[in-house]
Parts: C-alpha cells; structure tokens; sequence
C-alpha cells in the first residue's frame, strides 16, 4: 500500500476529536480511572501493550494487582458493553497480563480481572458499572 492510500485510510487523524469509538474510549478510561481511584485503588498503568494485547488499566488493591478492560458504549446500545468481553479477548488480555507479571520478575501477588463500564449519553459520561473479577485465568495457564 502506497503513502497516499495510507493517507486516505487515516483521514480522521487530522479530526481532532478522532472518530466516535476512538473518543469514546479516552472518555471511559479515563472515567474508569477516576472512579476506582475515587474507591481506593491504586493506579499503576494506562494502556501496557506487550504486543499479544493491551491492558486498558492496571491498578493495585491491597496485595492484589487488577487488570481492567474498559468498555464504553452509547447508553441506547442494545447489549451490555461487558458482552464484547469474549473468548477470544479473555486469552488477549491473560496473555498481556502474563507479560505485564514477567516485567515485574514473576511476583507473588494475587490477580484479577475486572471490566468497568461506561455509558455514554452525547459524549457524557451517565453511569460507570464496576464487574470486579468478571473472569479468572484463561487456559493455558503458562508464559510464552
């Protein structure tokens, strides 16, 4: 593919809202953020990416260290933004969690996976549903 077309395919680089989806997850994250921090939660990282997957947030909850997915979603959407939590996304984000374990030298630490709803009413944020520990480990349960 040529420069030119490349060109063309980013066209919403030069919006500097970006498009929709793009904004709507700098607008969940970074509520995400705020509201389990406002619950005691220590924030460590944004956005770690190993290249097997990307974490949205990391944060530290006593002796636990808890990965966050964060999904945000227009409040009239018809299924709940947790749903796009699937299978295949569970693998990405254990994998990107292992790697995320092996940078820190393999500590003993409990973990858990949580998602963090956001709905969005004409780029505002209207509710944010914390799911603590929505899945545990997903097979094969080893790094590489």
């Amino acid at each position: 593919m040529n420069l030119r077309a490349l060109e063309k395919l980013a066209w919403w680089k030069d919006r500097p809202e970006g498009p929709v989806q793009h904004r709507h997850g700098r607008i969940g994250e970074d509520a995400a953020k705020h509201y389990l921090q406002r619950r005691g939660l220590k924030f460590l990282t944004a956005n770690f990416n190993s290249g097997r997957g990307e974490i949205d947030l990391i944060f530290r909850e006593d002796d636990c260290l808890v990965f966050v997915e964060v999904k945000a979603r227009s409040k009239g959407a018809w299924t709940r933004p947790a749903a796009a939590v699937n299978a295949h996304k569970r693998l990405r984000l254990t994998r990107c969690a292992f790697d995320y374990l092996r940078l820190l030298k393999n500590p003993a630490i409990k973990i858990r996976f949580d998602v963090v709803e956001v709905l969005l009413e004409d780029d505002r944020v209207t509710e944010v549903r914390h799911l603590p520990n929505t899945f545990t480990l997903t097979a094969p349960y080893r790094y590489g």
